[in-house]
């Protein structure tokens, strides 16, 4: 249960000293990517998972890697192919002659961060293995339940769904993203400074805080305040694209739930003990466009799910 505790300013003082350790951290190999940084900071505090689509090439796990490499935390990465198994990512189940008894080997989900870099290549099949990971945080092989570490995040990429050899996620899956968010190409000072920097920037990078620190930062983002108008105001956006006539499958209560979480890290990254009505405005597309489903009209009039989760959000009176 959250407790009802208002935060000091030296929790919120400390919080923003931390954090600001870890994107001054990444953004020494990540260049001009604040915004993509932030957003993968704000999943991590919220308890949840982040999907990262953009074309190859664009730096999606490279930020990745840098986020796991800033913080003291165990990272895998399942790279995810058309014959990967189920089994390769939650682990099975071995006959052991000497003890006479089955024992349990663990699969790569089993860390803290977890990089699934090009999910949508691997078949529906395998992709369904980590509904389970990513929702209860624990896994079941052979009828026995293992629980995953805290904290527990699933970093995903995934290549545009025209590209050669994808497979569309099932919407049981895409619902489990908390956000969704693209990285875009550089401008051109950027791309010189990449260039320039080469990969020897990603190499060098170390932690910067601790295990504890991490799940330290993840309980103050859980105590951070929501008013009852704010929280009515996430309610009402989310409802709002169950009635939409361009949506045919709106948001569900997993939605609210992950806006909520999301705009407390958001305002906790900003060094608020508080959410604003603003953080909300500005997390809305990232969490809830890959939730709709858009109709068929819309789809075949090319509407953008962010884009229309924008104009949801301007036709409803934000709090004061």
């Amino acid at each position: 249960m959250t407790e009802n505790r208002k935060l000091t300013e030296p929790e919120l003082a400390r919080a923003g000293e931390q954090l600001a350790k870890i994107i001054a951290n990444v953004e020494k190999a990540i260049i001009g990517k604040r915004r993509a940084i932030e957003l993968v900071l704000i999943t991590l505090l919220a308890r949840g998972h982040v999907l990262i689509e953009d074309v190859p090439g664009v730096g999606k796990t490279s930020l990745i890697f840098s986020i796991a490499k800033s913080v003291d935390c165990g990272f895998k990465r399942i790279q995810f192919t058309p014959d990967i198994m189920p089994s390769d990512v939650t682990g099975f189940s071995v006959y052991n002659q000497k003890s006479g008894e089955f024992e349990f080997r663990s699969g790569s989900v089993m860390s803290h961060l977890i990089l699934a870099d090009e999910i949508n290549r691997a078949s529906a099949k395998t992709q369904s293995a980590l509904l389970e990971a990513m929702e209860e945080k624990q896994v079941t092989v052979d009828s026995v339940s293992y629980a995953l570490p805290e904290p527990f995040m699933v970093m995903a990429t995934q290549n545009p769904l025209e590209s050669f050899g994808t497979y569309p996620l099932p919407e049981a899956q895409i619902d489990r993203f908390l956000l969704k968010l693209t990285m875009g190409y550089p401008n051109l000072d950027e791309e010189r400074r990449i260039v320039s920097g080469g990969r020897e920037a990603k190499a060098s990078l170390g932690p910067v805080v601790t295990h504890l620190e991490i799940l330290e930062l993840i309980g103050t983002a859980g105590r951070v305040w929501v008013s009852p108008d704010v929280e009515r105001y996430i309610v009402e956006i989310v409802a709002a694209t169950r009635s939409n006539p361009k949506i045919s499958l709106g948001g569900s209560p997993r939605g609210s739930l992950s806006l909520c979480a999301a705009a407390k890290a958001l305002a906790l990254l900003n060094g608020r003990g508080h959410v604003y009505p603003d953080d909300v405005k500005y997390l809305a597309p990232f969490v809830l466009g890959h939730r709709i489903i858009l109709s068929q009209e819309a789809n075949s009039e090319r509407v953008d799910a962010n884009g229309l989760v924008r104009d949801i959000v301007d036709s409803i009176v934000a709090p004061i």
